[in-house]
């Protein structure tokens, strides 16, 4: 505790040094180093994974949105549950287990397509395997943030994280790509099981001294502690206006990356290269608002319902627009926005939630952030697919906005029956 202290008298000077302050303190420095890594090779498999199916095993467009569903399945089923069993263990002893599951699944898939003996059942098999380990590992990951930084410095620590996974976004495709082309597909899936050899390292480093772990959940039915974090999901105003704008901003507005590629080829008129670059611009505009926010360490509502604003109203402006220079200004702004809105409703919920319903909390988070994949993503598509490309994003842009609109609506129902005298 002494050593939190003295960072957060240090991190009190101005300048950039406050946007990195958690890593002044020892076990977050660890734990984030190794997510660095980590998730570069989390997104150099991805992309491996996918030229694996449309390419060396010749698979179609279904076979790919088929294992992509099967890798998301696991967070809509599970997460809940997730939460429970988070609340209830060390977080850190559950996560080197998860890491070690995670690892375990890369090295058999660089196995098996190393040795030629991949088939797509395989892949479908070990997808679903991998989300298994992703609806445990990242309620667990989320929740262990409070308990190495503390409470004053969570929104900086958030916002770092947020830093690195959108960098990983970058530089995990590229790594991919060159060494597709000198080793061999496989070689993604052997780099990925490596990196998290840094990340089990670090948590067996930590200080466990100056840990601040959540009191462990009681002993109660596992349905009845599901019912619990649901609950006071549902009766705290400021942590359901987060899940509301999350169950449609999820659904709805992330999954529009799916038809990306669509928008490139078809109505910018833009070959790989082009796709390349408005990817990354959306990248560019994620690391400066983790930036941003990691400065201003705060994660008031003002922030929340700005971002999640500005969100749905770039997602319909880059449906309808033609030109290339405009949607890459868009994209970058796009990128901006939605990383305002994820890191602002992270922390909120981090700071809102007791210790003890942190992790269930936050699996209600994961499932709607991630596990709504399946479902968004099936939708953008059918729609799509029946009325446009365009016409889809901009409606889906449009219920993004709808959904911000009702968080509006039950902040202002909200204050005004507070307003109202009680009842003689």
């Amino acid at each position: 505790m002494s050593s939190l202290l003295a960072v957060l008298r240090r991190s009190g000077a101005g300048g950039w040094r406050r946007a990195f302050a958690s890593l002044e303190v020892r076990n977050f420095r660890l734990f984030w180093v190794g997510q660095v890594v980590s998730l570069v090779g989390t997104w150099a498999q991805l992309t491996g994974q996918s030229w694996l199916v449309v390419s060396d095993l010749r698979g179609s467009p279904l076979a790919l949105g088929t294992i992509t569903m099967l890798q998301f399945l696991p967070v809509l089923l599970f997460s809940l549950v997730a939460g429970v069993v988070v609340d209830r263990v060390s977080k850190r002893v559950f996560l080197v287990g998860t890491q070690v599951a995670a690892l375990a699944q890369a090295l058999a898939l660089g196995v098996l397509a190393s040795t030629g003996h991949v088939a797509l059942w395989h892949v479908g098999l070990l997808a679903f395997c991998l989300g298994m380990v992703n609806a445990f590992d990242s309620p667990a990951r989320q929740a262990f943030i409070p308990e190495l930084v503390g409470r004053e410095l969570l929104p900086n620590a958030v916002a770092l994280n947020s830093i690195i996974f959108n960098l990983a976004r970058i530089v995990g495709p590229m790594v991919a790509g060159i060494s597709i082309a000198v080793v061999g597909t496989a070689s993604t899936f052997f780099i990925n099981a490596a990196t998290f050899l840094p990340v089990i390292a670090g948590l067996l480093m930590m200080r466990s001294g100056e840990l601040l772990p959540a009191p462990p959940a009681q002993s109660a039915p596992l349905w009845q502690q599901v019912q619990e974090g649901l609950r006071y999901a549902l009766e705290t105003p400021p942590v359901f206006r987060v899940m509301l704008l999350m169950a449609f901003i999820g659904t709805f507005g992330y999954n529009f990356s799916v038809v990306l590629p669509l928008l490139a080829r078809y109505v910018l008129g833009v070959q790989s290269l082009g796709f390349g670059g408005l990817s990354a611009a959306m990248g560019v505009g994620s690391i400066l608002a983790a930036l941003a926010l990691a400065y201003r360490r705060q994660a008031g509502e003002g922030e929340l319902l700005l971002g999640a604003v500005a969100f749905g109203a770039l997602l319909v402006l880059l449906g309808a627009s033609h030109w290339l220079l405009l949607t890459v200004v868009v994209l970058v702004l796009l990128g901006f926005a939605g990383v305002v809105f994820t890191t602002t409703a992270n922390t909120r919920l981090q700071l809102l939630s007791p210790p003890h319903l942190r992790g269930r909390v936050l699996s209600l988070y994961v499932l709607l952030f991630l596990g709504s994949t399946p479902i968004g993503g099936q939708l953008l598509g059918l729609t799509a697919d029946k009325l446009g490309v365009q016409v889809a994003v901009v409606a889906f842009g449009m219920i993004a906005l709808l959904g911000v609109g009702l968080g509006f609506f039950h902040r202002g129902a909200v204050t005004a029956s507070d307003r109202l005298p009680a009842d003689n």
